[in-house]
């Protein structure tokens, strides 16, 4: 599988909670700011704020 060429690359998303890495997202790293998304996080066990990990 060849790699991906370009501005779009994957980022891990991780609770602002307790700190739990639980989701990747693929984002135009050129043209926007950090990704931050409110996602189900299991370990909580509810819905928090999820931040791009550095």
């Amino acid at each position: 599988m060849a790699k991906k060429v370009g501005n779009r690359q994957n980022k891990t998303l991780k609770c602002s909670v307790c700190g739990e890495e639980n989701y990747r997202d693929e984002r135009n790293v050129k043209n926007t700011d950090k990704l931050e998304l409110n996602r189900y996080c299991p370990r909580c066990r509810k819905h928090t704020t999820h931040k791009e990990k550095k």
